[in-house]
């Protein structure tokens, strides 16, 4: 069977090489215009073509994301930047403005379009339609359950694929479609600026009774009432591949590289396994647990089995959980002395207990005993920010290898 690829989010391009790294079979991003996550670092022009090279050196895809809603002034600068990534061999757009659509078209004929999830595709009809229009993949609205995945699987035609959202944030509007960022901030969030308003705390207000704020929950502590758990799926790899999805996606471009290293390796991990023999595929509780040393929010299946309840809001807090510093790097290894060089991302101490975890191997646990400055004299702490430091190991490292420790 193929194999269901695992798509990863590349906020920029020290991102995007550790999605390729950590086993990203694919990454999405966004220039330094019209894609959906103005707040992310996004990538230049010449980041895109360094990026494209090297995820495609080894056999990594890359979809760039041009899924505004343009507004007339978005039309001339968007063509003259299509104008500008043309010849480089980006795998895919993901779009969702028939405008945009028909502008890819014709500035880049050959290019591969696929169906952003803004576009709130629910149904196999809609889904014939985007096909006749050229369109190759749907990335469908998060509101779809398995069985109505399953259901436009089998009446779109075979080469049209599916792609569906599996991990990360939850939208609290329909797919994305929200109006009230722009509403209380004027940030639209349909053109990349959303401030997140549906994590805020809120209280009732009766409009003849100004200044008098009504619990929503009977504590009267106020309640985070459109605040969604996020979305994880990792427990269900199977009924996924099952339902004829052809990618899975993990949301995050404005999350950290810790995150998508270790987001994407719980992922890898629980794919390669279910292929490697998918009749006696048996999940493995110590990816959730890997999982988790990111910082997350609780977690939900979403709609993919039912109608979300309250079970899937947290009304107490959007706070995220960060059991787990990022505190460093690894930018080389010698491994006749056993010293890494290592770039500071967290404050980190002798004595320190660390986790050190690399691309496809388990993590290895040892004290911070041997701590050096660039100029190799010894120091007890690393508390700047980017500092270059020098460890002593107690396993081999390799580059991008990264160093977190216990809060």
């Amino acid at each position: 069977m193929k194999k269901i690829e695992l798509l990863a989010p590349a906020g920029d391009i020290e991102k995007l090489k550790i999605a390729v790294d950590y086993g990203a079979d694919a990454v999405y991003f966004g220039g330094e215009m019209f894609s959906l996550r103005a707040g992310a670092g996004n990538l230049t022009v010449e980041e895109i073509r360094e990026g494209v090279a090297y995820a495609h050196e080894r056999s990594v895809k890359c979809h760039m994301t041009l899924n505004i809603f343009a507004h007339n002034e978005d039309i001339e600068p968007l063509r003259e930047y299509l104008y500008s990534i043309k010849d480089i061999p980006i795998d895919a757009f993901i779009v969702s403005d028939p405008g945009v659509i028909c502008m890819v078209k014709k500035i880049i004929p050959d290019a591969e379009l696929h169906l952003s999830t803004q576009a709130n595709m629910t149904n196999y009809m809609t889904a014939r339609f985007w096909y006749e229009q050229g369109i190759k993949r749907l990335v469908l609205a998060r509101e779809l359950t398995m069985n109505e995945i399953r259901q436009v699987r089998d009446m779109i035609p075979e080469d049209m694929e599916i792609e569906a959202f599996v991990h990360g944030a939850m939208c609290i509007s329909y797919s994305g479609r929200c109006l009230l960022s722009n509403f209380m901030i004027d940030r639209d969030a349909n053109r990349g600026q959303c401030a997140h308003p549906c994590r805020w705390k809120y209280k009732l207000v009766e409009e003849k009774r100004p200044g008098e704020y009504y619990p929503v929950e009977e504590d009267g502590r106020g309640t985070y009432i459109l605040n969604s758990k996020d979305l994880c799926m990792l427990e269900h790899i199977p009924e996924l591949v099952q339902a004829g999805i052809s990618s899975v996606k993990i949301e995050g471009r404005m999350k950290s590289v810790f995150y998508v290293a270790t987001i994407v390796s719980a992922y890898r991990r629980a794919i390669d396994a279910y292929y490697k023999d998918p009749e006696n595929y048996e999940y493995d509780p110590e990816w959730m647990r890997e999982l988790k040393k990111a910082s997350h929010r609780e977690f939900t299946t979403g709609f993919y089995f039912d109608r979300p309840t309250n079970e899937d809001q947290n009304y107490q807090t959007s706070a995220y959980t960060r059991d787990y510093s990022f505190i460093g790097m690894v930018k080389s290894y010698d491994s006749k002395t056993h010293m890494a060089v290592v770039e500071q991302r967290n404050k980190m101490v002798v004595g320190d207990e660390i986790e050190v975890f690399g691309p496809g191997r388990d993590f290895f646990t040892q004290k911070l005993e041997v701590l050096l400055d660039e100029e190799k004299e010894p120091i007890e702490a690393a508390p700047h920010p980017q500092q270059i430091v020098h460890i002593r190991m107690d396993q081999p490292v390799a580059e991008k290898y990264i160093l977190r420790k216990r809060k």
